[in-house]
């Protein structure tokens, strides 16, 4: 049996929650620099105390947010894109995501802009590796030699970061027209 909060009391936070928050401030407020832990208390309507509870200090929850990024941003789209069996239809419907995504969330820019803070570069690298490598598998998937398949992985991610940083800095250098997306990946997909 579940029991009901007093009236007034306070939902008990995770250190997800912690870190939800801090890749929300990352986004909105321009990276590390954000993160604070004051600011991130109030607006998750707590006291400090709480923030103690789960984490020794600011670096901890740095490390749990990029972690949390990471599998988010990551792991659970490469998982979502895994139930389609046919390998052409599972990168259209990755790049569709990711591409759709990136204009409403500016945490991969704040993310970039850190990418000399040790913490944030070790994260990048294996972000960076693992997508590449994901895209790549599926250019192997439809026929492309190795060699070939990882030049094209390359030339995805590069351009997804390109489309990304593009839709935040001059969104209206890109055409609004999804036409486009479908044209780069045509592109990319040719033999």
């Amino acid at each position: 049996m579940t029991r009901e909060r007093p009236a007034g009391a306070r939902k008990r936070l995770t250190a997800l929650d912690w870190a939800d928050a801090a890749l929300t401030a990352m986004a909105e407020g321009g990276g590390l620099a954000a993160v604070a832990v004051e600011p991130l208390a109030a607006r998750l309507g707590t006291t400090k105390g709480s923030f103690y509870w789960h984490f020794t200090g600011r670096d901890a929850l740095v490390a749990a947010a990029l972690e949390r990024w990471e599998e988010v941003h990551t792991e659970r789209i490469i998982q979502a894109v895994e139930r389609e069996p046919d390998p052409e239809t599972r990168l259209r419907s990755l790049f569709r995501t990711v591409m759709g995504e990136a204009v409403d969330d500016p945490l991969e820019v704040s993310l970039l802009a850190d990418a000399g803070h040790p913490g944030v570069a070790g994260v990048l690298r294996r972000v960076t590796d693992r997508r590449i490598g994901y895209v790549a598998r599926l250019f192997e998937e439809l026929g492309f030699p190795p060699a070939a398949a990882a030049r094209r992985g390359l030339m995805a991610y590069t351009t997804y970061l390109g489309h990304t940083q593009l839709v935040h800095a001059v969104p209206d250098a890109l055409p609004a027209d999804p036409a486009y997306l479908e044209s780069v990946l045509d592109a990319l997909l040719r033999p």
